[in-house]
């Protein structure tokens, strides 16, 4: 895996499930397909949730508020960034390595946080658990690509 630097974000972590309330699989890499997201996951080939991306530190200020842990991988979203604020305003295009997305919109927590993680994880994840992008460029997506933030 390659280390963060100081001024850009990388993808440290990538989770796939193959249906819903199926565990999370961690991956090294995934292929990403242009108009219907990650091959192998659920919501693979759906209209606009192709994949969901999650900020470490915005993971980080959900566990303050929880009071505890939360893994990225219980969080049910496919792509986990280093730093950074993710993008939220619908329609604001980036990259995650080769992928280049566009945000749908913010990803609401997934009910079964509380299942896994206790009560008021759902809480604690609002506006912090990332969003919903659609793939408008697919390819190859690994542990350790950079991100670019802006448009």
């Amino acid at each position: 895996m390659q280390a963060p630097s100081e001024q850009s974000a990388v993808v440290i972590a990538l989770h796939v499930a193959k249906g819903s309330r199926l565990p999370m699989r961690s991956l090294d890499r995934v292929e990403v397909e242009a108009g219907k997201g990650i091959i192998g996951d659920r919501y693979h080939g759906t209209r606009h949730r192709h994949m969901t991306i999650q900020s470490l530190e915005e993971l980080a200020e959900a566990q303050r508020f929880h009071g505890g842990p939360i893994d990225p991988g219980l969080t049910r979203r496919n792509v986990t960034i280093s730093k950074g604020a993710i993008p939220r305003e619908p329609g604001h295009r980036w990259s995650v390595g080769a992928i280049a997305l566009e945000v749908v919109r913010d990803a609401a927590p997934c009910k079964l946080l509380e299942d896994e993680l206790g009560r008021d994880a759902r809480l604690a994840l609002s506006r912090r658990a990332g969003v919903v992008c659609r793939v408008l460029r697919g390819g190859e997506l690994k542990v350790g690509d950079p991100v670019s933030l802006g448009a």
